[in-house]
């Protein structure tokens, strides 16, 4: 017996290609762009393309129509090969202290959270994602229970951005009294495994001609990938902040397992040798605090030997518990009482409010937790459906 495939109607076509948006280029990306689509000619190209970024960057259009010092054939041409759609805002919630979460969707099956604190930095700070979930399991932390889907590109990072200003009101890009004066990549996912797409989201963000935020305004945290320091100070010239949370290897290895392959002697040495590192430029230790683990006034003079001599400022960090985790947040008096003991030997250490925790914004409940509240509010929804039918 032989079978006969029909491959008649089989489509050959070639699969459409989805239009580039414009917003995740650096200003070089973008003048290549132009020429290799033949929006102009090459010797036009730097200037057409300054004329595109400040209207993408400054005045945050999304409408190339709207692009009022560009011809209108450009204009069609720039709307044929390109997009500046912003991605779908899924949700967004206001706390009632203010901080406002937006769950966004930049394509098929790819969600993140980005969340603006208000009274942060100068004026309000954006804590943006990286990647799509994250690989470093560290024990305490809600976020990095999820698998890592993908990295995130730089159109995605930057949008993130761009969904703050729209909802802020901040576009054209404010020069004074900014709402949003301060960018922290501490989301989901580790910024130093994505670095080329995070390095080209902040060459964009720090334009002067476009959003304009100061790279001291700009924090990258990281959980110690020691190979890509020095090429974040390098290219980005970001501020530093550090997931330490132990002040020992064997207590690092368990709370961040990124330890075992980058332990704290090596993860002390390329701190140290950070590009920039000043009185001027410090950098921020983030340090969770879980009772009964890494609060004692033993591990707080620990801390301090092992930073010795680094310019730096600790941030301690109210744990935000959650369903199934092992560990408990310390008691107020013992966050002081370690804080104190930071401050008399010289070295700032605030003690983080918790924000957002009734919009499940807080440090580590990213993403996961509010997944599952979806997920049980379809529930309910579908048992209601259910009933009513019966």
């Amino acid at each position: 017996m032989s079978i006969t495939l029909d491959l008649s109607r089989v489509s050959t076509a070639p699969a459409v290609k989805a239009p580039v948006n414009l917003s995740g280029l650096t200003r070089a990306g973008l003048r290549q762009a132009l020429i290799d689509a033949g929006v102009c000619p090459p010797e036009k190209a730097k200037m057409r393309a300054s004329q595109v970024w400040s209207w993408i960057h400054h005045y945050g259009v999304i409408d190339f129509a709207a692009m009022s010092n560009v011809a209108k054939d450009m204009q069609a041409k720039l709307a044929e090969h390109f997009t500046l759609a912003r991605p779908e805002v899924v949700e967004r919630q206001v706390s009632k202290d203010g901080t406002r979460k937006w769950l966004i969707r930049t394509a098929p099956g790819i969600e993140i959270e980005t969340v603006y604190i208000p009274d942060v930095g100068r004026a309000g700070a954006l804590c943006v994602s990286s990647q799509v979930g994250c690989t470093l399991n560290c024990t305490f932390c809600h976020t990095g229970t999820q698998k890592l889907v993908r990295n995130l590109t730089a159109a995605e990072i930057v949008a993130q951005v761009q969904v703050a200003r729209d909802d802020l009101g901040e576009w054209p890009s404010p020069k004074e009294d900014r709402r949003l004066s301060n960018i922290v990549f501490m989301g989901m996912g580790e910024p130093l495994y994505n670095l080329d797409n995070v390095s080209d989201a902040i060459d964009i963000i720090s334009d002067n001609e476009g959003i304009a935020l100061s790279r001291r305004r700009i924090t990258v945290s990281t959980s110690g990938v020691v190979p890509q320091l020095q090429a974040l100070g390098d290219r980005t010239a970001a501020m530093l902040a550090i997931s330490l949370h132990a002040t020992n290897d064997p207590l690092r290895d368990v709370l961040v397992p990124l330890n075992k392959k980058y332990p704290l002697e090596q993860l002390m040495a390329a701190i140290r040798a950070y590009p920039g590192l000043s009185n001027a430029r410090r950098v921020t230790f983030e340090y969770v605090m879980l009772k009964g683990v890494n609060d004692s006034p033993e591990e707080a003079r620990a801390l301090l030997k092992l930073i010795e001599g680094i310019p730096a400022k600790i941030n301690l960090i109210p744990f935000n518990p959650w369903p199934g985790v092992e560990y408990e947040c310390s008691d107020w008096k013992t966050i002081e009482r370690f804080a104190a003991i930071l401050n008399k030997a010289g070295y700032a250490s605030p003690i983080r409010t918790p924000r957002g925790r009734d919009i499940l914004a807080a440090c580590g409940q990213l993403k996961s937790e509010s997944e599952k509240v979806r997920a049980s509010a379809l529930r309910k929804a579908e048992q209601a459906a259910g009933a009513e039918a019966a």
